[in-house]
């Protein structure tokens, strides 16, 4: 039998047993609708952490040095107190660093905490302060709607200028141009120098709630008042000169410590491929952990149209007779039943992706969970479910091949 003929005939028998078709339809169609939205969530947060997140917060060619990787899965109690004990990085740190960093290299000093601030113009109300030295716009790539950075000068000292997000702006300034104006944090004020334009939002986190100031100024002493330091920014030109002026880094900062050849970094210097590595871990894992349900949920669906198909070829013992007695061959009712089931889980499994998909695009609206229906993801769940259509359907249609033309003509 053509298989368009088989497939015609298998919808017939579904548009004529409706009631069935559907309960039968549905354990696939729940399978995959999980599956679909399961797989959606880890694609979108995977895409956003490697085209938004890691770039954002670390920067194109950019390695930091912490005092511990800020990126690292499956911490246990004694690494984390190892980590504790580990010496902190300082301000003072920066001319150590910058001492060996090649030509075209820029670097930048970051310390943050959130920290209350007031306008004239609203109440109190917390904001990401960030206490900064050196080529920080430049490394971060922030980009201004108004006002200008930090002139060197400023910098050097350590002024009571003050660059804002796009949120501050519009919550501690409404309907006024905040240039020139003062935000007060700590009990000191700040003049506005200029804004930044909208970073959007992280996991549901605003990043325009940003206050950046001179790391010389007052700020500093609100964000880490034991005077150290977040974090040394370095960017290099290329990935290559990135790798080295790493390995410069760590030499520098192993001999200043003195630390011997056999004892390991008492610091951590990280990259985007770094936070990259800790993802793709993490999403292996999402992956694992998020689709054992939706299996299960197909096994289910499998085992549901092996018994409907055995109902079936029961009721329709009577017409296998008939087709037998008019000549069909065994393979035209092997692949009739055959074709019969993979429809309906195939059926089943778009109706399931329709679903999902619904169900990725209802989550990305309604919570902070970015989601990304995949193109293999589609493919691979209309291919399972034609699968255990297949598989579902292998033993009702090899049942319903062998039966006797004879005794079926005589089942009433």
């Amino acid at each position: 039998m053509p298989l368009f003929e088989a497939v015609r005939l298998a919808l017939a028998t579904i548009r004529a047993q409706k009631l069935k078709s559907s309960f039968t339809l549905l354990g696939v169609t729940i399978g995959v609708m999980f599956l679909i939205a399961v797989v959606s969530i880890v694609e979108g947060m995977s895409k956003y952490m490697e085209e938004d997140f890691a770039g954002r917060l670390l920067g194109v060619n950019t390695f930091t040095l912490h005092r511990f990787p800020w990126f690292n899965g499956n911490v246990t109690e004694e690494m984390w107190r190892e980590w504790q004990r580990r010496p902190r990085i300082y301000y003072s740190d920066l001319r150590t660093v910058t001492s060996v960093l090649p030509p075209g290299t820029r670097y930048a000093v970051e310390s943050q905490d959130n920290v209350r601030a007031i306008s004239p113009y609203a109440r109190v109300r917390q904001v990401d302060a960030h206490a900064v030295d050196g080529d920080y716009f430049t490394i971060k790539h922030y980009d201004l709607t108004s006002g200008r950075t930090f002139t060197q000068q400023e910098l050097q000292l350590g002024t009571t200028s003050m660059v804002i997000g796009s949120e501050v702006a519009s919550y501690f300034f409404p309907n006024l141009d905040p240039l020139g104006r003062e935000l007060k944090i700590g009990g000191i004020p700040y003049t506005i120098i200029g804004v930044i334009a909208r970073q959007g939002t992280l996991f549901g986190l605003s990043l325009d709630k940003m206050v950046i100031a001179p790391y010389k100024s007052p700020l500093h002493r609100l964000t880490n008042p034991k005077g150290d330091v977040d974090g040394i920014l370095v960017q290099s030109p290329s990935e290559l000169a990135m790798n080295d002026a790493m390995e410069q880094v760590r030499e520098v900062m192993r001999g200043q410590r003195h630390l011997r050849p056999a004892v390991p970094d008492n610091f951590a210097m990280e990259t985007s491929q770094s936070a990259l590595t800790f993802i793709m871990k993490l999403k292996r894992m999402l992956m694992v952990a998020g689709t054992a349900l939706p299996a299960i949920g197909l096994v289910v669906g499998g085992l549901v149209i092996m018994n409907i198909m055995l109902v079936a070829v029961a009721e329709r013992t009577r017409e296998i007779g008939i087709r037998k007695a008019l000549g069909a061959k065994r393979r035209d009712i092997l692949s009739q039943f055959l074709v019969e089931a993979a429809t309906l889980s195939t059926l089943g499994a778009v109706i399931g992706i329709v679903a999902g998909a619904a169900i990725a695009f209802a989550i990305a609206k309604l919570s902070p969970l970015p989601t990304h229906v995949a193109l293999w993801s589609v493919i691979m769940a209309t291919l399972l479910g034609t699968t255990v259509g297949v598989v579902a359907g292998v033993y009702p249609a090899s049942r319903a091949s062998r039966l006797d033309p004879i005794a079926a003509l005589r089942q009433e």
